[in-house]
């Protein structure tokens, strides 16, 4: 139930996000939806193995790379729903940190009221 929960907030914040970028597109809700359910998987299979192959030079760049790996997440996202469009680089850099901060923001403040 709580994974629903935060898939439907997940949603809501493409929504949101898309409405206030020029640079990102979504057609519908249910686009909306596959989005937030292919964020979902794609950060619980495909960012742990691009972070580990990634790794020395996530060292380097001491974790900066890892917002590098955020916008090709949003990419792979992209091209996998329909009802998605990113528009440039620079528009999945700024979808990706405002999600990402939107999301903890919210997250944690339904962990709160679940205790």
């Amino acid at each position: 139930m709580k994974f629903i929960i935060k898939l439907l907030i997940t949603a809501a914040l493409v929504m949101g996000l898309s409405e206030i970028l020029p640079g990102i597109e979504t057609t519908d809700y249910v686009s909306a939806i596959l989005v937030a359910l292919s964020l979902s998987v794609l950060n619980f299979i495909v960012k742990p193995i691009l972070v580990l192959l990634t790794l020395p030079i996530t060292i380097v760049t001491l974790g900066l790379f890892l917002l590098v790996i955020n916008v090709i997440i949003i990419y792979l996202a992209d091209w996998l729903v329909e009802g998605f469009e990113v528009n440039s680089v620079f528009w999945a850099f700024v979808f990706s940190l405002l999600l990402a901060l939107a999301r903890s923001i919210l997250f944690k403040i339904l962990d709160k009221d679940q205790q």
